[in-house]
């Protein structure tokens, strides 16, 4: 298992998360509406050890682990702070843009067609961990390119 770790301190608040609620569901375009159902298929029961939930309203575009979870959206929009950072962590060969959030960090894939984005709370420290069960399904279902 490859993992290249970037310094995450110089990463800024950016908003907060609620974990008594499902991660708001995401309205992507249509070519990357299908990529994220190929994806959602692929996503693993576990993530970091933790056990995949289930999650209202049901969706193609998110699920949830744990608890307090750990949320994927798929199709969300370009995070404006890609506009202002190149800072990136590789995870098994998946590009991730970290931001800090007030209780743990929020990734989102760069470099791929559809823009993927992982939360984790403080609570799994080093955050970063639960992106290494996410990279099979990335690779094998959201191609390399610009979203």
């Amino acid at each position: 298992m490859a993992l290249a770790l970037v310094p995450l301190a110089g990463c800024s608040f950016t908003g907060d998360s609620d974990d008594a609620e499902a991660p708001a569901v995401p309205t992507p375009p249509a070519r990357a509406a299908s990529l994220c159902r190929a994806l959602h298929k692929e996503l693993p029961r576990t993530v970091n050890g933790l056990k995949r939930g289930t999650i209202e309203p049901a969706s193609d575009y998110t699920a949830m682990w744990g608890e307090p979870a750990v949320r994927l959206r798929c199709g969300v929009p370009r995070p404006r702070a890609m506009d202002s950072s190149t800072d990136s962590v590789e995870v098994n060969g998946v590009a991730w843009l970290p931001e800090k959030q007030k209780d743990g960090y929020r990734f989102t894939t760069v470099l791929r067609r559809a823009y993927v984005e992982v939360t984790v709370p403080g609570k799994y420290a080093p955050e970063i961990n639960a992106l290494v069960d996410f990279a099979q399904g990335v690779k094998k279902t959201v191609p390399e390119g610009v979203a």
